[in-house]
């Protein structure tokens, strides 16, 4: 990296931190802290949005689709569905409840147990994501400067602590609309510079063509294959249980519109979430698109994670590897002529070429899975899957001066966002749910106090989590995954709360925890996409507390209770 790229950088990130702690300091209402409220609905959605917008959107998406195309997008169809709902009966019952988390309005409704447990269900699952927020862009630093991935952790995890420990809801607030600014402004850079990359001949209609025919463009699947995870109707469905979920049950975004001046300026800020969602998750999926392009021009590695490569070259397995990567080459240089012929050929010709494209991609795809498993050999614990390499070894390796440093402040500033609204709930989840309900009474300024010790707390174990966080198929699907494994559930509380007024404490208790024993042997054993497990989960914790409670009043009609 070059002198100004650092610049850009560290100025990028301290400004963040400074601005922060400057703007929120000496808080001394910890409703303030907790709350912050008065916000208004356009910061209102872009913290909605940068909260979700974490590092892992921006460093693993263009890899998602850079290896398996558009069709990631179809996961975003249900969220303007969620936001519809959540603007039509969860916003206007938590504003009219005063509360400050989501699991408050669950006591009043059933009993403490069931709070508590939705809580701490939250707790897990969250306390775990913000693990992997820090983890993220610690790969990133660390494939550039060779740095420890503990140390990494470390610094990224302290600089969010700082403000958020300072400023609580506040800081975040005041905070994410530069980041908000930084994310945007990196990407648009990286897609222009992605479109003059490509040879001048190469329109950008062309590049279109050209992912088009490689099957990277086709963004709707309807159909009901379970075993593809991606689909328009586990969008729909699956997309929508989970956007319902972690909109309207998962403290991190509930924190986020509580803090609105009013109901309807919450309700504007998860409208302009919804409408603006989906593109910018199909913009980010498009640079991916043109990253994928430009290596059709450009030669790429074998494999994208640096230091795999570097394992493997050091070790007996070298010449094989060098084989592998000899007939990569090959195939680029024959796939190239390829796509030359495609764009210049006429309509008629078009099908026969692009048969042989997708032939070429097939024989592309089994090199690198080739290339993977003579890493394993050479390093059995050594991480082979590299699709959260793909974006920023473009980002290193082909960017000028400056873009550089712009582009991974981008990622950093998403990963700080996240993280820090993580925090911030873990934070008012811990002091409102668990210490203020079991030990009641106490000063304005202990709780304040205690606020910002959880939420210290909360950072230092999302760091140690981070520490010893593994990628999975990757970054963004693991976040998913766990989000889908916790949410259905709670989310299937929360409508038996709402909807289902004969059910009572006992039955939704037990029917959460079997629902979450359920759910969590199904994902274990593979039962279906991970997108499904949100409406299995909602589901069945339905089904069970209403079986539950039918067999109670049954038993006992003269004991049941009915709100």
């Amino acid at each position: 990296m070059h002198l100004i790229d650092w610049i850009i950088l560290t100025g990028s990130l301290l400004f963040i931190v400074v601005y922060g702690t400057w703007k929120t300091w000496g808080q001394q209402n910890a409703g303030d802290y907790l709350k912050g409220n008065a916000t208004s609905w356009f910061a209102i959605g872009l913290s909605v949005m940068a909260t979700q917008a974490s590092a892992i959107t921006f460093l693993s998406t263009p890899g998602q689709a850079f290896h398996d195309g558009m069709g990631f997008v179809q996961f975003y169809f249900g969220l303007p569905i969620a936001m519809v709902i959540i603007c039509l009966v969860f916003i206007p019952l938590y504003k009219k409840l005063n509360v400050y988390t989501a699991y408050q309005y669950l006591e009043s409704r059933f009993d403490l147990k069931t709070r508590t447990l939705t809580a701490i269900l939250f707790l897990i699952q969250r306390g775990l994501s913000a693990g992997i927020t820090i983890f993220a862009p610690a790969i990133i630093l660390s494939s550039i400067l060779g740095w420890h991935l503990l140390w990494l952790n470390i610094i990224i995890g302290v600089l969010v602590i700082i403000y958020t420990v300072s400023g609580g809801t506040k800081a975040v607030n005041v905070t994410q609309k530069q980041q908000m600014a930084i994310m945007m402004g990196g990407m648009g850079l990286a897609f222009v510079i992605l479109l003059y990359a490509l040879p001048e001949d190469v329109t950008f209609s062309n590049a279109l063509s050209i992912a088009g025919a490689s099957g990277k463009l086709d963004i709707v699947d309807f159909s009901f294959d379970f075993e593809n995870r991606y689909t328009f109707w586990s969008g729909i469905i699956g997309g929508s249980f989970l956007a319902l979920s972690y909109f309207g049950t998962d403290q991190s975004q509930v924190q986020r519109y509580l803090s609105g001046k009013s109901t309807k300026e919450s309700q504007l800020g998860m409208i302009m979430n919804g409408f603006l969602k989906v593109p910018m998750q199909f913009f980010i999926l498009l640079v991916g698109i043109m990253v994928f392009v430009f290596y059709q021009f450009n030669h790429s590695p074998l494999n994208f994670n640096p230091v795999a490569t570097k394992t493997v070259e050091n070790s007996e397995y070298r010449d094989k590897y060098k084989d592998v990567e000899y007939k990569l080459n090959q195939n680029f240089n024959s796939k190239q002529n390829l796509v030359q012929k495609y764009i210049a050929s006429d309509e008629a010709e078009k099908p026969i070429i692009q048969q042989q494209i997708i032939a070429s991609d097939q024989y592309e795809k089994e090199l690198r899975t080739e290339g993977r498993e003579i890493i394993k050999k050479a390093d059995a614990s050594e991480e082979t899957n590299d699709k959260d390499y793909v974006f920023i070894h473009f980002i290193l390796n082909h960017l000028p001066k400056g873009a550089i440093g712009l582009l991974l402040a981008m990622t950093l500033s998403a990963a700080m966002s996240s993280t820090a609204s993580e925090l911030n709930a873990l934070s008012t989840t811990t002091t409102i749910d668990l210490y203020q309900r079991n030990i009641p009474g106490k000063s304005n300024e202990h709780y304040l106090k205690m606020s910002k010790w959880f939420t210290l707390l909360w950072g230092v174990l999302a760091i140690l989590f981070a520490c010893v966080a593994n990628l999975f198929d990757n970054l963004i699907q693991l976040v998913n995954i766990i989000g889908s494994i916790f949410y259905g559930n709670v989310l299937g509380v929360f409508l038996l709360a709402f909807f289902f007024r004969f059910v009572q404490a006992r039955a939704v208790f037990a029917a959460a925890i079997l629902t979450q024993i359920i759910v969590l042997f199904g994902w274990w054993n593979d039962w279906m996409p991970y997108l499904w497990l949100n409406l299995f989960g909602c589901a069945l914790v339905i089904m069970i507390a209403c079986l539950l409670q039918t067999f109670q009043r049954t038993k006992s009609p003269d004991k049941a209770k009915v709100l």
